[in-house]
């Protein structure tokens, strides 16, 4: 059994932590805590990364993108 919880480090309480042992109950865990990252700003967080961004949405916008699926996608580049 996997759970994510997200939350703001405010919200961590008592009432949390007795969940988390009911939820488990004898099992043993693993408790990861970690900033969680806001993915835009991660992508624009370097100049090259950014200009490449913007240049590519300003293409799209001119019309020059290539149409495709999400399965196109998928099977064109997760083989």
């Amino acid at each position: 059994m996997e759970t994510t919880y997200r939350l703001n480090a405010k919200e961590l309480s008592v009432e949390l932590i007795q969940s988390i042992q009911a939820a488990f109950k004898d099992r043993n865990i693993e408790i990861t805590v970690t900033d969680q990252v806001d993915e835009t700003e991660y992508l624009l967080s370097t100049e090259a990364n950014k200009k490449h961004i913007y240049k590519s949405i300003e293409e799209l916008e001119h019309g020059n993108g290539i149409p495709m699926s999400l399965a196109e996608l998928q099977e064109k580049y997760l083989k």
